[in-house]
């Protein structure tokens, strides 16, 4: 029986420096990746969590609570816009990914050089949905006027990537994880009228969109990683198969990938079988299956089940392992390369 067809870096990975991350991608992976990220190094290594750090500083803007919380370096205190200010006139600043995008791609771009990427292989650059910041970090009643604003920062960073990187070497991710609270009712719920499911939808069709077609664009469906636990263990795939279904359907031009994570526990039929409903056209599927406590032989039970439903995808971890134990990252990705072929 074939192995799945490459593999899927999430996006974060758990090393200090982006020449590491891609250095070691590339040389446990090779041809099995169509794209490398920079491993979500620095500031970025906990996801969103840095967003509060900038967007505090922005006129308007205020820190809720006296006292950090203090993640590493980073302050995780939530956001609130101050009273008497209207949220359309605050001007946020520069939000870090383009910076990061920029400086990393650089290091790409010279590993490349150097034969130790492969030609053809994309820069990946992850960026979480606008909804999952204002989600996460704004009160209630500010969500609905704060978004738009925050939403026009991030397409600001977005247009410098594009403008920095040349086209045929770049990837974007959008990592939709709030949104997946939202619809198991366990985080924000959705600040606009309408039906939930296709307000997500839209937006994050939206945000396809806002991407050149020479350009790829791929998705990263998440069920959360704090303490490499989910905010909430989802029955089966029924969720994640139907945001998908939509999100291909409302947006104007092709999806390059969609990745969907698979629980370690999960190697029965019943998790598997809305997959067969999946309606994703041309874009890659790549199931996030791989576990670092079970290795290449947990991968491949939930890789047997899998192929009943659909006959052709990669691998993936089931979110970023930034966050994975120290000293695992090397075995984690050696996993990818035991149980997938090369492209």
């Amino acid at each position: 029986m074939t192995q799945p067809q490459g593999a899927h870096l999430v996006g974060s990975v758990n090393f200090d420096d982006a020449e590491t991350t891609i250095r070691r991608a590339a040389g446990i992976l090779g041809d099995r990746l169509k794209r490398i990220p920079d491993g979500e190094c620095g500031p970025r290594f906990h996801w969103i969590m840095f967003q509060p750090d900038v967007l505090g500083q922005a006129e308007g803007v205020e820190r809720v609570g006296d006292e950090p919380r203090m993640l590493r370096m980073l302050d995780a205190r939530p956001l609130r816009v101050t009273d008497g200010v209207d949220p359309a006139s605050i001007k946020f600043p520069p939000l870090g990914y383009a910076a990061a995008a920029e400086e990393s791609y650089a290091v790409f771009r010279r590993l490349r050089d150097e034969g130790v990427v492969p030609e053809g292989t994309r820069f990946q650059v992850s960026l979480p949905t606008p909804l999952a910041v204002v989600g996460a970090f704004f009160p209630e009643d500010q969500r609905a006027a704060i978004e738009p604003v925050y939403r026009s920062a991030m397409y600001r960073e977005l247009d410098e990537i594009l403008a920095a990187i040349p086209h045929e070497d770049l990837a974007i991710q959008w990592d939709n994880a709030v949104e997946f609270g939202m619809i198991e009712g366990v985080s924000a719920k959705p600040w606009w009228e309408g039906d939930a499911w296709e307000g997500l939808a839209a937006r994050s069709a939206e945000q396809a969109d806002r991407v050149p077609a020479d350009v790829e664009v791929g998705f990263h469906l998440c069920y959360g990683d704090v303490a490499e636990k989910h905010f909430v263990e989802p029955k089966d795939a029924a969720n994640l198969v139907r945001f998908a279904n939509m999100l291909v359907a409302a947006s104007t031009r092709g999806i390059d990938w969609i990745h969907l994570p698979v629980p370690i526990e999960r190697d029965d039929d019943a998790y598997f079988v809305p997959l067969d409903g999946l309606q994703i056209g041309d874009a890659e599927l790549y199931l996030g299956l791989v576990h670092r406590e079970d290795g290449a032989e947990g991968a491949q039970r939930r890789i047997d089940v899998a192929r009943k439903h659909v006959p052709v995808f990669g691998v993936a971890t089931e979110c970023g392992i930034g966050r994975a134990p120290e000293g695992t990252t090397d075995d984690i990705l050696r996993t990818h390369a035991a149980v997938a072929a090369a492209w």
